[in-house]
């Protein structure tokens, strides 16, 4: 697997890149937006972790060009720790949002579960059916009604967790364990009520009175299968 790290502190890069290439993972670095232009162009990645503060300009402009032509994760690993940072990494397309200082072992263990999470999903070869939605497990599509619709990968990841448990309730700290595999002290609990939220506006009918992803007050959320 191949991760692209686009971060212009060179000494964040050395202890970064010592830590991913010890796992066994190939690395690209990419210092400013225009070396992220021409190296995206050309590869193919399985990750992205990505500044927000670059020399040449914002790392939320680099995530909506990504997203525009790959559902690739992008972690955000920034300075910026703003709440309203964090929503808008969220919101154009993050999958998650990691704020400096942090704990390298908590990142690594982020990194392993968001790959190992993403290539179990790319090696599934069976389809989700249920209220309206398809979900192609094999390509990696989803179709509301038959048309087809766009969902980040932690979008996607969340609603096929949904759509495998119908109408089972799951509490916000057993979908973030799920999803990233790592101590759900160390995520924000805004961040999925962030995810459940997007997802919402693209899949349910009227998403002010969701009929699909249910809140079941005090105790979590629901996927509501007639």
């Amino acid at each position: 697997m191949k991760i692209l790290i686009i971060e212009d502190d060179l000494s964040l890069i050395n202890g970064l890149s010592f830590a991913i290439k010890k796992q066994g993972y190939e690395l690209d670095i990419a210092r400013t937006v225009l070396e992220t232009d021409a190296i995206f162009a050309d590869k193919k990645y399985d990750l992205v972790i990505l500044d927000v503060s670059l020399p040449d300009g914002s790392g939320f402009d680099i995530c909506k060009k990504i997203r525009k032509i790959s559902k690739v994760p992008i972690i955000f690993l920034t300075a910026a720790d703003e709440e309203t940072d964090i929503i808008m990494g969220l919101d154009i397309g993050g999958d998650d949002y990691i704020t400096k200082p942090f704990k390298l072992a908590v990142l690594m263990s982020r990194i392993n579960a968001i790959l190992r999470r993403s290539n179990n999903f790319n090696q599934a070869d069976t389809e989700l059916n249920a209220n309206g939605i398809s979900v192609k497990l094999l390509n990696g599509e989803v179709y509301k009604n038959g048309e087809k619709i766009d969902l980040t990968a932690g979008e996607y990841k969340l609603l096929c967790m949904f759509m495998e448990n119908p109408n089972i309730v799951l509490s916000a700290d057993r979908i973030l364990s799920k999803l990233w595999d790592c101590n759900e002290n160390y995520i924000d609990n805004n961040t999925l009520t962030v995810y459940i939220r997007r997802l919402r506006t693209k899949i349910e009918d009227n998403p002010s009175k969701p009929t699909k992803i249910v809140t079941v007050r005090g105790m979590g959320y629901k996927w509501s299968v007639l």
